[in-house]
């Protein structure tokens, strides 16, 4: 999945994969997203802190099927 900072500084899961602005890509395993929050990768890619509601989306306190729906396409939106 994408995370992208835009130019105007808001931090967003990117559903289309083209969205302007840094991006950063997570695999949508939890042990791979534990990773990226927990070492700071995805803040250091994006060069902003993480706002903690995205956090917390990311951690998988949000349901599967409200994942999936707020997360659809592929890296580039081509699937």
């Amino acid at each position: 999945m994408r995370i992208v900072r835009s130019p105007s500084g808001g931090v967003f899961l990117d559903a289309s994969g083209r969205a302007p602005g840094r991006g950063a890509y997570v695999c949508r395993s939890g042990a791979c997203n534990d990773r990226a929050i927990t070492k700071g990768a995805l803040s250091r890619a994006l060069k902003i802190p993480i706002p903690t509601d995205l956090l917390e989306a990311l951690a998988g306190s949000l349901s599967t099927t409200d994942m999936k729906t707020i997360i659809e396409g592929g890296a580039r939106g081509q699937e």
